[in-house]
């Protein structure tokens, strides 16, 4: 709980918000779509956690978060948010479904 927020949020959301609205912020003009690209990216990075459950969870929660940064361009506010409601999954167990041990990797 301690670890996630500064090795998982932070990096993802200064690559999912941050770089993305700001690198592709001139070349997609509609705001609602760059909200749509960032959220799409965000559910599609968690891919590799091999269950549609944490893809379809983390395009909804990358679409709540991109809100959240379009609005306040913090990108504390949205880490802080992404990682209240990680801990939140992984507190009422759905963490196994983001989660991919190295066991499962090398098997």
């Amino acid at each position: 709980m301690v670890v996630y927020p500064l090795l998982a949020v932070y990096p993802q959301e200064l690559i999912y918000r941050a770089f993305l609205f700001h690198r592709y912020g001139e070349v997609v003009r509609r705001k609602r779509s760059l909200i749509h690209l960032s959220a799409f990216a965000f559910g599609f990075g968690h891919i590799i956690y091999f269950h549609p459950l944490s893809i379809v969870l983390s395009f909804l929660g990358g679409y709540l978060f991109s809100w959240t940064y379009f609005k306040t361009r913090s990108l504390l506010a949205v880490s802080f948010e992404h990682a209240l409601y990680g801990c939140l999954l992984y507190t009422i167990g759905l963490g196994q479904f983001f989660y991919t041990g190295f066991d499962k990797l090398v098997s």
